[in-house]
């Protein structure tokens, strides 16, 4: 038996595992919006219906910042190549970002700070590597 599930459903499902909207999330509102988005499309590309686990997912894909991506995968050297332009890594333009974590695993999308946003900088939604 399958549910049809919509953006506020898939949100409460990680809320009821406590992976959102506490201590612990494991994703701001703007990544799981990505995530959502991700999903449906996969699921309209492929013809398959995806089970909705949020712990399965929370082991699957990661958000992070640029900082935590430079430290996480020791890249900055790497990004600095990719952008070629700029001599400061913390220079490095989020297309560059993009392009390395697009190179290595499945990247989801860039969340997107605005004025009603906690995030305080863009981060990077990918399957975790």
């Amino acid at each position: 038996m399958k549910q049809a599930v919509n953006q506020y459903d898939f949100e409460q499902a990680f809320r009821a595992c406590g992976r959102f909207g506490g201590d612990h999330d494991n994703f701001s509102y703007e990544a799981l919006k990505l995530l959502f988005d991700w999903f449906e499309q996969y699921e309209d590309d492929c013809g398959t219906e995806v089970e909705l686990d949020p712990i399965a997912i929370c082991c699957d894909f990661t958000e992070a910042t640029y900082s935590e991506i430079v430290s996480d995968y020791d890249c900055d050297n790497l990004l600095m190549i990719l952008q070629r332009e700029q001599d400061d890594p913390e220079d490095i333009e989020p297309e560059a970002v993009a392009e390395f974590l697009t190179d290595r695993t499945l990247y989801v999308g860039r969340t997107d700070p605005s004025s009603y946003s906690k995030l305080e900088e863009p981060t990077f939604v990918f399957q975790s590597f």
